[in-house]
């Protein structure tokens, strides 16, 4: 029988990923610049080669034990709270075609996790008139193409919805057309008539 012994590149990998996954559970980071730090904390200043840094599914995979570990009699409950805030929030911004993306749809929430959707408009500002006409206080950002690093980042839009934390990533409504599946396999987003099928099936024993 063969035996797969880990190398110095698959253990610093898995070293790395699950603690950025510590900092995204307990500080609510983004995936992004938890892999940065955590690689930085590690290796101190030298450059990481490719090989060693963890894709993000790895990363959600070791943010899945973390929550299973620690928080294995909150999360979801904690889970199912953010689910419906963001079936109710989309259900008001059906007119912009909101799609649920990030933690809250992956499954791997905690308790500083921010609910996440993209937005399909003709213009961004028809969502901030939208947020001003029911007086949203709103901080207004930048984030990036779903698309990837060769498309320019998208305008995001961020506030407070009954005590959660809400960014609003403003697309155009042609980039509907773009990928919907992570590398996992899974949905990358998902409408609101996914999220309720969604809800529905957790909810069914």
């Amino acid at each position: 029988m063969h035996i797969h012994y880990p190398s110095d590149s698959e253990l610093l990998r898995s070293e790395i990923a699950i603690l950025a996954a510590r900092m995204i559970a307990e500080d609510g980071a983004d995936y992004g610049n938890a892999k940065r730090k955590a690689a930085k904390q590690i290796l101190g200043d030298a450059r990481p080669r490719g090989d060693i840094l963890p894709d993000n599914s790895q990363i959600e995979e070791e943010v899945r034990i973390y929550h299973a570990l620690f928080f294995g009699d909150s999360q979801p409950a904690r889970l199912a709270h953010l689910r419906a805030l963001a079936e109710q929030l989309m259900g008001e911004l059906q007119r912009f075609r909101p799609h649920l993306t990030g933690a809250v749809l992956n499954g791997s929430a905690g308790e500083q996790t921010d609910i996440h959707l993209q937005l399909f408009a003709d213009s961004p500002k028809e969502v901030e008139i939208w947020l001003m006409n029911r007086d949203i206080a709103f901080e207004v950002s930048e984030s990036a193409h779903f698309k990837g690093r060769h498309f320019d980042p998208v305008e995001t839009v961020s506030f407070m919805w009954h005590n959660e934390g809400v960014h609003l990533a403003l697309y155009q409504t042609d980039d509907l057309r773009g990928a919907v599946k992570a590398g996992n396999g899974r949905p990358e987003r998902i409408d609101l008539n996914a999220l309720r099928r969604l809800i529905q099936e957790s909810e069914t024993p």
